[in-house]
């Protein structure tokens, strides 16, 4: 597979998968044949780092599926797309998730400093060295390609948890660092499901049979998975997260973009066309914060695609607007760039829960107590992430009107 960092590579796979991703996609969507078989994993679309880092958007994969295939026929595929969605929403609405995530992860680490049977352990998994084979398959798949099958990663996951018994928020930083579409909602929520923590009591137990017939694929036969956890209960937490009201900004209006303005492209939004701004900015500031994943380092994939997409972005955006744009690196003050290129505001589009506005929140706060920040939301989110309230029932059941009041229905 290409995971070349640009909104053109994006554009051309997502062209590439579009004949499949209606009744085929249902049908074959769980199968994992590996990055090595014939095809390579054509039967799921892989749009997922493209679409995390902003060089692409999800109206668009929307209207182009719909333009292809009728909504009952590509059902399961807008469900996936929808299931982003409701992610981001759901930790929006709590956000306390992530800081915990964070603190545990952190405790974590240290206990492996501390404790040198568990330190053995981590590394027996990391390094792929756990004896179970479908499991060591995995792991260097994650590292010499940036890229699980969703299905493998709720297979790691549940091994991971139930059968190797490591802290579930080491293993989710596992992922944060080697995985090209690490996405803070998807990543955390979904270890979290997997552990019986995002719906209380329902956990996920891989089964040997059940990687056995989705693997059969692959070059070389199934993967096989001897000694799993067969009974485990799920893991509990005494905290509750209680929703918070979404606090999100108003939508824009040409008015905003009145005066000159510059434009700050970002690890989740890393090009300006998903953006459609109304006016061009007077200047294109690019803020890669992607080490912000993690206290660990990252992959060398998930490393470049990062650095690549905002890069190639940032080279894009300056040419498309005629303007020049100039790198924002951390622990650099912001200011400095603006006056230079004479312009007091910025558009900036949304910082969700996670790294990205741990990182970048902070650093332009004075900006935003001043009126001079401008936020950029899309529709889809804006109208998409109230439903998410608590399980994806909420926002499944409401797919079909928010398509429809967004103007999504493949006419175009």
């Amino acid at each position: 597979m290409d995971f070349t960092p640009s909104r053109a590579r994006g554009l051309a796979r997502l062209a590439e998968f579009l004949p499949a991703a209606g009744r085929h996609y249902a049908e074959t969507r769980n199968a994992d044949d590996g990055p090595a078989a014939e095809g390579a994993r054509g039967n799921v679309s892989q749009l997922s780092p493209w679409l995390h880092a902003g060089l692409i958007g999800a109206p668009e994969v929307l209207e182009a599926v719909l333009g292809q295939h009728s909504p009952r026929a590509a059902e399961k595929f807008i469900a996936e797309v929808f299931w982003r969605l409701y992610f981001k929403g759901y930790l929006e609405q709590r956000p306390q998730i992530w800081d915990d995530y964070c603190k545990g992860r952190d405790h974590g680490l240290a206990a492996l400093e501390a404790n040198a049977g568990l330190r053995k352990a981590y590394a027996e998994a990391v390094e792929g060295r756990t004896g179970i084979a479908a499991f060591d398959v995995w792991v260097q798949e994650l590292v010499e390609t940036g890229y699980l099958h969703n299905h493998a990663r709720m297979w790691f996951a549940s091994i991971w948890i139930f059968t190797l018994k490591l802290d579930w928020r080491l293993g989710a930083d596992l992922f944060l660092r080697h995985l090209i579409d690490a996405d803070a909602a998807s990543n955390t929520l979904s270890w979290r499901w997997v552990a019986g923590l995002h719906t209380k009591g329902k956990h996920y137990l891989a089964r040997p049979e059940n990687i056995a017939r989705y693997t059969a694929g692959r070059e070389g036969g199934p993967l096989a998975a001897e000694g799993l956890a067969e009974d485990a209960e799920p893991l509990n937490e005494p905290q509750e997260y209680a929703r918070r009201l979404l606090d999100l900004p108003p939508p824009t209006s040409p008015e905003d973009f009145a005066e000159p303005f510059a434009l700050l492209l970002h690890d989740e939004a890393a090009h300006h066309a998903p953006l459609a701004l109304p006016q061009a900015p007077a200047l294109v500031i690019g803020a890669g914060r992607a080490a912000a994943r993690s206290p660990g380092a990252l992959g060398t994939h998930a490393a470049a695609f990062a650095q690549g997409a905002l890069a190639g972005g940032m080279a894009e955006a300056a040419a498309a607007f005629g303007c020049s744009a100039v790198e924002w690196s951390a622990g650099e003050p912001l200011a400095p760039l603006l006056e230079a290129a004479g312009v007091s505001r910025i558009a900036v589009p949304y910082l969700p829960a996670g790294w990205t506005r741990d990182a970048l929140a902070p650093e332009i706060a004075a900006l935003a107590s001043g009126g001079r920040v401008i936020t950029l939301l899309g529709d889809l989110d804006r109208a998409t992430w109230p439903h998410a309230k608590a399980g994806f029932f909420g926002v499944a059941k409401q797919i079909d009107a928010l398509l429809a009041t967004c103007g999504i229905s493949g006419a175009r």
